[in-house]
């Protein structure tokens, strides 16, 4: 250390310190999923641990469960593409119309900001039962109102038809908060010398929207994109904790490839499985992730 040059130190110290994260990715993050792989190949039982190898079984019996009727797997991949394609652009579609709101708010912004941002950071489970409430039925505080008002009252949750769309509105709900603050953060950094060019030329309050915020927050959609949709591939505790029973029902109304994965390894003893739909459930996150940057990162012609 005596003999390295001040530049040299710091480059050191810069690795040493890297190097702290870099365990903590490769302990916490690389390694089980190199193992799960690996488990993936094998008849690995919760109890007895290592089991025979097996080779591909695992993958085709899952291919076999995704064409069998009334399968929960099939319903898993489903309803995870399901509340995919219903919530994530409920989800973006609101939070920038709130964004859009509070940027042009002084009095009170602090105050709105929080409100928004406070779900978010709660506890899945506390806000699962807080909305378990709500939706009871016949006596929950929404079921209450409708009545009040005329309207005749719902089972959401306890219903096969309504149960995915009342999970998915607590989820867009819960992570609404964090979509608003970053949208919110990419609208202050528009410089206002684009919107003044743009209104020297005529532009209207759409075409502002459409030719100037739209394709410059292009870089936060696609971020918000990618991180929003991996984070719903992955639902969990609201599924579990808002379903009967935690089973993802009723009838495999909500169930989602993670919950399977939890139900086959922890209540099923079946480690070998879950690793399988596990390594599935990755490929597909890395799939539409890799879809998602490249046709939504292309350049936007306005």
């Amino acid at each position: 250390m005596r003999h390295l040059t001040l530049r040299q130190r710091q480059i050191l110290w810069a690795y040493i310190f890297l190097s702290v994260s870099l365990v903590f990715f490769v302990v916490i993050r690389w390694y089980p999923t190199l193992l799960a792989f690996n488990i993936s190949l094998r008849d690995w039982n919760t109890f007895r641990g290592t089991g025979p190898w097996v080779g591909l079984d695992h993958f085709a019996r899952m291919w076999d469960d995704l064409f069998a009727p009334r399968s929960a797997i099939r319903a898993a991949f489903l309803n995870t593409f399901r509340y995919v394609i219903y919530g994530v652009p409920l989800q973006m579609a609101l939070a920038l119309a709130i964004a859009l709101m509070l940027n042009h708010i002084r009095r009170f912004a602090t105050f709105f900001r929080v409100a928004f941002f406070t779900p978010y950071v709660t506890s899945a489970v506390a806000v699962a039962f807080v909305w378990l409430w709500l939706y009871d039925s016949p006596n929950g505080l929404i079921n209450i109102t409708l009545a009040a008002i005329g309207l005749p009252k719902q089972p959401f949750v306890s219903h096969p038809n309504q149960a995915l769309g009342s999970i998915v509105a607590v989820d867009v709900w819960q992570s609404l908060g964090f979509s608003v603050i970053i949208f919110l953060a990419g609208l202050q950094q528009i410089p206002d010398i684009y919107y003044e060019a743009a209104r020297i030329d005529g532009a209207n309050r759409w075409q502002l929207f459409w030719r100037v915020t739209l394709p410059l927050l292009n870089p936060v959609i696609v971020y918000l994109s990618v991180l929003q949709t991996v984070a719903t591939l992955r639902q969990f505790a609201l599924v579990q904790n808002m379903s009967p029973q935690g089973t993802g029902g009723p009838l495999n109304s909500t169930t989602t490839v993670v919950l399977e994965v939890y139900k086959e390894g922890f209540s099923r003893s079946n480690m070998g499985y879950a690793a399988a739909l596990t390594v599935v459930l990755f490929l597909l996150i890395l799939l539409v992730t890799v879809v998602q940057l490249r046709v939504l990162s292309r350049r936007v012609e306005y």
